[in-house]
Order: C-alpha cells, then sequence, then structure tokens
C-alpha cells in the first residue's frame, strides 16, 4: 500500500515530506546528478565520457560528496534537449530525486541560449536543485553564477552557429567546385573518392541502373521493376531521377556543374519525366489504352471512357455534366463511339505505317534489358540467401527471426517463378519489337504496359468529330 506524500521543506540536501494519512514525516535524502554527453564534435575536442566523469568525480570528492548518479548520453548533439538521459534527468529532478547537476563543462548540457535558461529557471531553480559547472567554476546557488551562466550560454550558442555557418559556406564551396560533399549517402550508381573528393562511376551498378532505366522508360511500373531485379521499389524513383545523374552536383536548391561522370543524357531524364507524368495522370483509367488521347473536333474536349451496359463507350466530356471543369460547351452534340472502334481505327494506321527504324530508336526507348535472365539472377540471387538461412538455424543462431526471413523469401521466390513462366509464354509468341513494321504481328503477345508506352511515343491525339477520326503523330509519317 502506497502513502501519499506531500514536500513540506528543503533542508541540505534533504526533502522533508508529511504523510497526508497520518500527518507523520519522513526524510529523503537527494543525489547529487552528474551528467556527461559527447558528440562527434566534442571527441575531437578531446573531452571524452571518461574523462568528464574522472573530473567530475574528483570535484565531488573534493566535497566530500559521495552520494551520486551518473547519467549519459554518449553521441547526442548539445543542440537541443531530446535526448533521453537527459529527459531522465530532467524527470528525476521534477520528482525531487536530485539535490544538484554536476558538469564539467557548460556546452555538456546545452549549446542552445534558450534550453540553458529553460533548465536553469524553469528546472533547476523551480525544483530546489543546484546547478554546477566546473571548467567555468560557476554554482547557481551563488548570485553571481547565476548572473554569469546566463551569460556564457550565449557565446556557447555563438560559437555553435559560427561553426555551422562555417560548416554550410564549406559544404556549398565544395559543391561549387563540382565535388562530392562527403558524408551522407552516396548515389547508386557511384562510390566517392575521399582523396580527390570525387564520385567514380560504379560499372556493375551502373549496368543496373541502365537496365532499371531502359524498363522504366518502356512503360513498366516501380512494382514490375522490383520484381525484375529485386530493388525496393520505393527506391527506384529516388535513383533514377537523382540529378546528380545528370552530373550535377545538388546543394540546397541549387544544382552545380560536377566533375563526376554523367551516365544519364538530359533527353533521357526528360523521357522519365514524361513516363512519370503520364502513369500519373492514368493511374485512374490506366487499362484504356487512349486514355487521355481522345479530343472532340466541335467543342475541344477530352473524350471519357465510360461503361455502358456490357459495352465500353467513349463521348465527349462536355456531355459529362458532373465535372463542370471539363466542360467546353454544354450544348455540344458530338456522336458517341464504342472504344474498340477508335482503339483498332487507330490501331490498324499504326500497323499500316513506314518508319525508319533510325527514326523510330530516336523516338521510342527500346529496351535492352532481357527479362528472362533479369528474373532468374534474381531466383538465383534468392536461392543462396536462402542456403545461408538455412546453415544458420542448422547452428542454432536466431532460429525464430531466420525462419520468419526464410518465408519472406520463399514467397518471393514462387512470385519470381510464376513471373518467369509468363515471360517464357510471352516469349514462345514474339521475337520481341524490333521495327514497327512488326507491331501487327506481336501486337496482341504484348503487355498493356508495352502497348500503352507505344501510343505514348507515337501518338499526339485523336480527333473524333460525329463520323470522322483523325489522328495527329507526333512523328511524321508516310
Amino acid at each position: 500500500m502506497y502513502c501519499k506524500l506531500k514536500i513540506n521543506r528543503y533542508e541540505k540536501g534533504r526533502l522533508i515530506f508529511i504523510s497526508k494519512q497520518r500527518g507523520s514525516q519522513h526524510t529523503f535524502i537527494r543525489k547529487k546528478a552528474i551528467y556527461v554527453r559527447v558528440s562527434t564534435d566534442s571527441q575531437v575536442e578531446g573531452y571524452s565520457i571518461e574523462t568528464q566523469i574522472e573530473l567530475v568525480t574528483a570535484y565531488l570528492k573534493s566535497k566530500e560528496w559521495s552520494n551520486y548518479v551518473i547519467y549519459m548520453d554518449p553521441g547526442f548533439s548539445g543542440k537541443n534537449l531530446d535526448r533521453p538521459k537527459m529527459q531522465e534527468l530532467i524527470s528525476d529532478i521534477k520528482d525531487g530525486k536530485i539535490d544538484c547537476v554536476l558538469v564539467f563543462k557548460l556546452d555538456r548540457i546545452s549549446r542552445s541560449q534558450k534550453d540553458t535558461l529553460y533548465l536553469i529557471e524553469e528546472v533547476f531553480n523551480k525544483y530546489n536543485c543546484g546547478f554546477i559547472s566546473i571548467r567555468e567554476n560557476f554554482d547557481t546557488t551563488t548570485p553571481f553564477g547565476k548572473a554569469m551562466i546566463g551569460i556564457l550560454s550565449v557565446f556557447a550558442q555563438l560559437e555553435r552557429e559560427t561553426i555551422l555557418e562555417r560548416t554550410k559556406l564549406g559544404l556549398k564551396k565544395r559543391a561549387e567546385d563540382g565535388l562530392w560533399r562527403g558524408g551522407g549517402k552516396i548515389p547508386f550508381a557511384y562510390d566517392y573518392d575521399k582523396e580527390k573528393g570525387e564520385l567514380i562511376v560504379n560499372k556493375e551498378r551502373k549496368k543496373i541502373f541502365d537496365r532499371m532505366k531502359s524498363l522504366r522508360l518502356q512503360g513498366y511500373s516501380y512494382p514490375q521493376i522490383e520484381k525484375l531485379m529485386g530493388i525496393d521499389e520505393s527506391m527506384i524513383q529516388k535513383i533514377l531521377l537523382n540529378k546528380t545523374n545528370l552530373g550535377f552536383i545538388p546543394y540546397k536548391e541549387e544544382l552545380f556543374q560536377g566533375k563526376h561522370e554523367a551516365i544519364l543524357t538530359k533527353k533521357e531524364y526528360e523521357q522519365l519525366l514524361e513516363v512519370e507524368k503520364n502513369r500519373s495522370k492514368g493511374k485512374g483509367a490506366k487499362h484504356y489504352l487512349l486514355s487521355g488521347k481522345i479530343y472532340c473536333g466541335k467543342c475541344g474536349a477530352k473524350y471519357r471512357y465510360q461503361k455502358w451496359g456490357k459495352r465500353m463507350i467513349c463521348y465527349c466530356y462536355s456531355r459529362q455534366k458532373s465535372k463542370p471543369k471539363l466542360i467546353k460547351d454544354p450544348n455540344c452534340n458530338n456522336k458517341k463511339w464504342d472504344s474498340f472502334q477508335i482503339e483498332d481505327g487507330v490501331l490498324e494506321n499504326l500497323f499500316a505505317m513506314k518508319i525508319s527504324d533510325t527514326l523510330l530508336k530516336s523516338t521510342f526507348p527500346l529496351s535492352e534489358v532481357n527479362q528472362e535472365e533479369e528474373i532468374r539472377f534474381r531466383i538465383d540471387k534468392i536461392n543462396k540467401q536462402l542456403d545461408n538461412l538455412i546453415s544458420f538455424i542448422a547452428d542454432g543462431i536466431l532460429e525464430v527471426e531466420i525462419k520468419e526471413k526464410i518465408e519472406k523469401l520463399t514467397k518471393e521466390k514462387k512470385q519470381a517463378e510464376e513471373f518467369l513462366l509468363k515471360i517464357k509464354k510471352r516469349q514462345k509468341q514474339q521475337t520481341g519489337f524490333r521495327n514497327v513494321n512488326s507491331l501487327g504481328t506481336i501486337w496482341k503477345c504484348m503487355t498493356f504496359e508495352e502497348q500503352r508506352t507505344i501510343i505514348e511515343h507515337l501518338v499526339e491525339k485523336v480527333i473524333i468529330e460525329d463520323n470522322t477520326l483523325s489522328i495527329k503523330w507526333r512523328i511524321s509519317v508516310s
């Protein structure tokens, strides 16, 4: 059973409590707290955790104070109070457990003037807790200490802001000189040469990058590329659209010409952005071949796809009253068409076109990726991981955790094998798209993504006017 105690008074390191239930008096001896902190910067300065503890405990012995507890925050910056042991210390002070806090140097407690003053005024003083900084020889129990420690905290913050400003200027200067800033995440297809300060192309990862780029330009989604390459889909976009690939060094919102080799041309980057834009637009109607391409020849509004019983029809958005922003002429009476009529008309013209291979290849990014080879490589990699994990279980290492990983990899392997079967089935039906004249024979064997990508690169718009269909191509045709 707990009895509630009320703090009655504070006397020479002892808290006197009065029990609300019995009115009896209890004495609780408070402890001294040694707070030590070290960050990367302070390690350079030589104030290690061990050194700080040794110096502060020596001071305690000189005062004949033996009842103390140590709070350590190794590897934490002093820019704010978001440190685990600092928060624990504050909580213990408020609970009346700490009599005085001792640090080796003022900036160990904080480098922020605001935080230092908060600790002194709202935590230490408010809860009858002293504060001593040995290096500066200040004690907040004296009027002089209270005045001077506020002044020192101002200089501590000024020093930190000066270092930060110099660091920022240094990073920007490196970017202006075309050098990588060092540290941080190095771009996927590069290594960092510390001696030269430059990015160097990693040939193996460059090959992977090129395959991902090729697949994306073919219209493949990020989940589909993940299945082929085994790289998390959330990372693929960041890898492909990183402007460092263009030969630039980014700093803040600015771009500087780097000294490293570019692995992506400006045209390819723009094509990737175009794929991004088109796939974003087509999310709601991604299974419609000509989505966003069909326009009304009378009012200029777009045509929309809509199910009509068992049919799929296309009609002018001006006749769709639920979306007023897309209406160009509320009185438009342009004709409705069955979707297959429009699509068949476009495909008939597409298959009949004659385009030189040179013009085609410059317009349409043909994939050089062997999908079967990629997925087999992925399966082999999974098998090696499974073999390693099974050997760990045999040795009795982390059995539960490893079994979970095995289940995840087994599921991924099954999905890869199913995908491989689909690829092999398609390969029996087609030898691959190499020129526009072969489209008519292999069209039905292609994935929707491949079909849609061809439409995106070759068709600018389809115009409907009553019974007339006309096509505006992105390239000159004969």
